[in-house]
């Protein structure tokens, strides 16, 4: 069975110091703009705003 199109794998990278540290997937049909998550960065060890990089 083939992958759905509609949905794409993102990577996330955190605001503070800059690493990729997330992959999810997205579906880019409904979510035309990039997403901005909160989640927990172990490098700086709290949680800070993760944005979809390209």
């Amino acid at each position: 069975m083939a992958r759905n199109e509609k949905r794409i794998a993102v990577t996330l990278a955190c605001e503070d110091c800059k690493r990729r540290n997330y992959i999810t997937m997205k579906n880019k049909v409904n979510d035309r703009e990039r997403i901005e998550l909160n989640k927990y960065c172990r490098f700086d060890r709290r949680h800070t705003l993760h944005k979809e990089t390209r």
